[in-house]
């Protein structure tokens, strides 16, 4: 019976180890924390202390010391301090967790022997007059008695990013960033091969990674700030999110956070053990974690997904190729199959190629950076253009922060365009340059002078128009006006003379006024004899006027050209 006994003591210490009780929100030299009691934020938010995972098969006994939502029923950590050394249970000692005079904390196994985990701030620093405070944004921090911060569990994120948390990037030789890493799984939160942070090679981008493979890119970084604003719904019947992100350009690094409205419900970003980063927030009303967005997404958005050369279009979720390329294997590209990319429709001539330019896209991986940070466009595109080997590039104005405004960056593509897409107005949006071959870019440019000429010619028309109608309404109101002083005209050779002996010039167009009894007895009453031809109009007939041959055409009742 002994091994049973020993099976019962072992049950109810584990279950003596679950946060039963709660205590005040921070910790001091001298009063260690023990499994079964916890540190609570002042709002009531967060809770740390020790939690076991007692479904993970053959080791019900671990223990982690952790941070969770404290005020919703699903156990939920979004921080683990000795995720790689769990403490061990023992028969007659318990892990804890102390504040030492060095301002450390420290995580001891169970008979004090070894140390599990330990935030291993320099002891010439500290100060013996220090507490670990529980802050209401799940930030547990080390400070002085004047409030000075020396440590704070934000800056050794796991995976989960919250609201106010920072994802860095360091500038310098040697740089680095931060990283959200997954649980290994559902019940082991040990490392897993998940990541998700920046690219410290160019401090652009921000990658969700497997291992050292890429999963998934957003967009490189084209200066933006504090403009990011995106609202999400739960449900029909739950509540509106709104989600602000910032991103912060200093002397030395550059960091993503965020924040959320207030009257939002728990809201986190997660790097999941399956591979995906989601944004959860917590239902009140089904009490679940609903996923509001999830990367990547769509399918498309996925690393290298349509293949060199390729994009996804993010409007309507499927791969493309760019402009002046064509699928590799149509075959496959018909069946959904996009890894083998596309290919030029015709062959590069060398450096008298040109560059079209792509609005709207995220430009592809595998850039490099040219030149120094005061660049302009025109030396970017000419940086470019007199290298051969060069099949794109892009430029923007960064506008950071640590430049006062002036800061810029060139990349530029010597190989294969991978992982590109077109995004529209999206954050991060750039116009990506695209060398093309004379042809191709001739047809581009065809395309475009087009569609000026096009605009140009009916505004030309439009013009021209209202000037016809101008001229001919200012001749009429002239004319008008004479024709009224008018009270005889007569054909005087080519010129004419009014009844005030005002005589026209020869070479003056207006014209004479004839009557119609002289008309019909110049033609002989339009006599067959005297018709000379027809038309669309009507006939023409043969005549003589003041001792001048003239040609006179009648308008026939059934002519279908002209106007009435």
């Amino acid at each position: 019976m002994g091994w049973l006994a020993v099976t019962f003591y072992t049950a109810a210490l584990i279950l003596l180890f679950l946060p039963l009780r709660a205590s005040q929100d921070r910790l001091v030299p001298g009063k260690p924390l023990s499994p079964g009691a916890t540190i609570v934020s002042d709002d009531g938010s967060f809770a740390l202390g020790f939690f076991n995972l007692s479904n993970l098969s053959g080791t019900p006994n671990r223990l982690y010391l952790g941070i969770w939502y404290n005020d919703i029923p699903e156990l939920t950590v979004v921080w683990v301090a000795n995720r790689e050394t769990p403490a061990t249970v023992g028969l007659s000692s318990a892990p804890s967790l102390f504040l030492t005079n060095t301002s450390n904390l420290v995580l001891s196994d169970g008979d004090n022997s070894s140390v599990l985990w330990t935030t291993g701030l320099d002891t010439a620093t500290s100060s013996s007059q220090t507490t670990a405070v529980l802050l209401s944004t799940g930030n547990l921090v080390i400070q002085s008695l004047n409030g000075t911060m020396l440590w704070q569990s934000f800056d050794h994120m796991t995976d989960t990013f919250l609201p106010a948390m920072k994802i860095r990037i360091k500038y310098g030789a040697s740089a680095n960033g931060d990283r959200l890493v997954s649980w290994k799984g559902p019940e082991d939160p040990s490392s897993g091969p998940f990541s998700y942070g920046g690219d410290p090679n160019t401090l652009l981008q921000i990658f969700l990674w497997n291992g050292t493979r890429p999963v998934a890119r957003t967009a490189t970084w084209t200066g933006y700030m504090v403009k990011s604003e995106r609202r999400y719904q739960q449900d029909t019947t739950g509540a509106a999110i709104i989600v602000y992100l910032s991103v912060v350009d200093g002397d030395e690094e550059i960091y993503v956070t965020y924040a959320v409205s207030d009257d939002a419900p728990h809201t986190r970003y997660v790097v999941t053990y399956s591979g995906d980063y989601h944004l959860q927030s917590w239902s009140n009303s089904s009490s679940v974690w609903l996923v509001l967005a999830k990367w990547p997404s769509p399918e498309c958005y996925r690393y290298g997904y349509c293949g060199p050369y390729g994009y996804c279009d993010v409007a309507v979720q499927t791969c493309k190729c760019l402009d002046g390329f064509d699928p590799a294997s149509m075959e496959e590209w018909n069946q959904g199959r996009f890894s083998a990319g596309c290919r030029r429709k015709e062959p590069l001539h060398g450096c008298v190629d040109g560059f079209l330019p792509l609005q709207g896209m995220k430009t592809p991986d595998g850039f490099a950076l040219f030149g120094g940070d005061k660049g302009t466009l025109e030396e970017c595109a000419s940086e470019c253009g007199r290298n051969c080997s060069c099949m794109a590039y892009a430029y923007a104005n960064l506008g950071g922060d640590k430049s006062g405004g002036n800061v810029s960056r060139c990349l530029v593509w010597m190989g294969e365009l991978v992982d590109t897409a077109k995004i529209g107005e999206e954050l991060g949006s750039d116009t990506l340059y695209l060398r093309l071959a004379g042809l191709d870019m001739a047809a581009g440019n065809r395309r475009k002078m087009s569609a000026v000429k096009i605009v140009l010619l009916v505004l030309g028309c439009g013009v021209l128009v209202l000037i016809c109608i101008s001229l001919a309404w200012l001749k009429f109101k002239g004319k008008d006006g004479k024709w009224r002083r008018h009270k005889k005209m007569r054909l005087d050779g080519v010129s004419t003379m009014n009844d005030l002996g005002e005589e026209k010039l020869p070479y003056d167009h207006e014209f004479p006024f004839v009557r119609l009894e002289e008309i019909v007895l110049a033609t002989q009453n339009f006599s067959e004899i005297c018709m000379i031809g027809q038309g669309g109009f009507g006939k023409v007939y043969k005549g003589h006027l003041a001792g001048q041959e003239v040609a006179i055409k009648r308008l026939s009742r059934d002519s279908q050209q002209g106007t009435k």
